[in-house]
């Protein structure tokens, strides 16, 4: 059995970008992982404007007096375009995010000024350039503005619009593929036999991949028979990148998950130290990554948490990201008696400076409402531990989304 550390290193060690790339229109850009390099073209803003509404006029006109007084020649909206020169002892009204004329180089806010007929008067003490953002003031020509691996932002596209890309380079959609397992797993919508249940995991985890922006194959309900499991897994590895069971993977009779991983492909690990988490497998399956979680549900979200969204996010082509990782009072106190990392469900209360993290209550693996409420994981060291309340403790926040 590996630590936690092992297994999340070892996963990510082993995952890479796909190599399939796709052009996508802006409309349809949102979210998806740039693929490439974006190099402005031209400046943004691509002329010198205004950056308040005022007037413009030459410095060289600046009187030595307190104040200075021009003629008015005219005014320049945002969207109007002056070609002829600002002449001596002249100024032009101008508005916020109008192109600077020719020879202007300096800009008054309208509240210092004083209007008298085509007569302006201004203060004498102004800075060269005052008032003025120079083209490129954002964004110079052949700047590179967006990096690879990026998961686009509505600002990212609002770049892009400003830059005239209509046409993205993106990673393609990764295709994961999920199954259940289990003669006791029955699909929502369908009667419940005795003895049975209903399959939360599949639905969950259909949503969580929903979620990061992948393409979902829905494997459906494997029983437990080694054929028919092997069958699913096959189908799964020729149609997506990755493959996600749940159950099958511990030790019992009808466990017959990892009997199939090992006769389709190969076993890189299948019992980790953590809690919950314990009996879970990581290996391939031909091209395909292959991720055996739990079949209890709070095991089976929390492992794809804290392993598996990770490395579909690097398979994505996102760049690395760090862990949503704060230090706040545990609010309570808790006592953990084993030798296995612990993640318990918690929920951070925001409250600036007072901030703190309580359980989500009983921590069973079985206890989904729990996950549910949660937005966070405590975690907690191998090592037994006696936390006291108001103990600093380390929390991870939950993100179901890709990271941005």
């Amino acid at each position: 059995m590996i630590t936690y550390e092992e297994a999340r290193a070892r996963v990510l060690q082993s995952v890479s970008p796909i190599d399939r790339t796709e052009t996508v229109s802006l409309d349809d850009a949102l979210g998806r992982v740039l693929a490439q390099s974006m190099v402005a073209p031209f400046n943004v803003p691509n002329h010198a404007n205004s950056a308040m509404d005022g007037y413009g006029l030459r410095h060289a006109d600046l009187s030595d007096a307190p104040t200075t007084t021009l003629t008015l020649a005219g005014e320049v909206a945002a969207g109007d375009f002056r070609a002829q020169p600002l002449e001596p002892g002249h100024a032009v009204r101008i508005l916020t995010g109008a192109p600077i004329p020719p020879g202007c180089d300096c800009v008054v806010k309208q509240e210092d000024v004083t209007v008298a007929g085509q007569q302006i008067t201004l203060p004498s003490n102004l800075a060269l350039n005052n008032n003025i953002r120079p083209a490129g003031e954002d964004i110079a020509c052949g700047q590179t503005y967006l990096e690879p691996g990026k998961a686009l932002t509505p600002p990212d596209i609002g770049l892009l619009a400003s830059m005239d890309q209509t046409e993205i380079p993106v990673f393609a959609r990764l295709r994961v593929a999920v199954l259940s397992t289990g003669n006791e797993v029955t699909p929502a919508g369908q009667p419940l036999a005795p003895g049975r249940v209903y399959d939360s995991n599949r639905a969950a985890l259909k949503a969580a991949i929903t979620a990061l922006g992948c393409e979902c194959v829905d494997l459906g309900v494997a029983p437990d028979d080694l054929a028919a499991i092997e069958a699913a897994l096959r189908d799964g590895a020729a149609r997506a990148d990755a493959v996600i069971t749940s159950g099958g993977v511990s030790v019992g009779d009808y466990d017959l998950v990892k009997v199939a991983l090992k006769n389709l492909g190969d076993i890189d690990y299948w019992k980790v130290r953590m809690k919950p988490g314990k009996p879970q497998a990581y290996g391939v399956i031909g091209p395909a990554r292959f991720f055996g979680l739990p079949g209890n549900p709070v095991s089976a979200m929390a492992v794809y948490l804290l392993i598996v969204r990770p490395a579909l996010l690097r398979m994505m082509g996102l760049a690395e990201q760090p862990e949503n990782l704060l230090r706040l009072p545990l609010q309570g106190g808790w006592r953990k008696k084993h030798d296995r990392r612990d993640f318990l469900r918690a929920r951070v209360h925001f409250q600036g400076a007072q901030s703190y993290v309580t359980t989500t209550g009983p921590q069973g693996s079985g206890v989904l409402s729990g996950m549910a409420r949660a937005n966070a994981f405590i975690a907690l060291p191998e090592s037994p531990v006696v936390i006291a309340d108001g103990d600093l403790v380390d929390v991870l926040l939950i993100d179901y989304a890709p990271g941005v």
